[in-house]
């Protein structure tokens, strides 16, 4: 399975941080309202799921594994479908039930090379993703804008959202 070279800052000021982005010349992409579907492969294995995403302009299906919290520690294949409803509906007749609906907006960057996801979640403070082709380029990337390799974490949407006292998995729709 590929492995994604992500990590994430997270409790960002959204504004500084686009400004940054931009300043070191960034360039903005746009910005979106992303819906998924997350679904369990086994009931009680929270380090490998299937993940169905909308984003107003892709639909994506993806099965993700986490091996570690490190910037290259999430292995993900991901595959593009035609509809998010009809692939929601196959999966359900596979036999994966969601265990939850999510939502987040999700304003999206390129700097350098990376790709950056200002996220905003229900509930929690925003946080800035970077994503490179290797660890080496996304330690760049956020040098770039200020932060030093221990400002990053590669720690999953789960972890982030029990740092502020709330357990994701016990939420079936998390909706703005």
């Amino acid at each position: 399975m590929p492995i994604e070279h992500e990590a994430k800052v997270l409790d960002i000021d959204p504004d500084t941080i686009e400004q940054r982005i931009l300043d070191k010349g960034g360039r903005k992409l746009g910005e979106q309202l992303m819906r998924r579907y997350v679904y369990d492969i086994a009931p009680g294995v929270d380090r490998k799921w299937i993940r169905l995403r909308d984003n107003g302009n892709e639909t994506t299906l993806a099965v993700k594994e986490i091996t570690s919290d490190a910037i290259d520690g999430t292995h993900e294949v991901e595959v593009t479908v035609d509809d998010f409803a009809t692939t929601n509906a196959l999966l359900e007749m596979l036999g994966f039930t969601a265990k939850s609906y999510q939502e987040n907006t999700r304003a999206s960057f390129t700097l350098d090379g990376a790709q950056l996801e200002i996220d905003t979640w229900p509930q929690i403070p925003p946080y800035l993703e970077i994503e490179a082709a290797t660890k080496e380029d996304v330690i760049r990337a956020a040098e770039l804008l200020g932060y030093t390799e221990p400002d990053l974490t590669g720690e999953n949407t789960i972890k982030i959202y029990a740092h502020h006292g709330i357990d994701l998995n016990t939420i079936r729709e998390l909706r703005f």
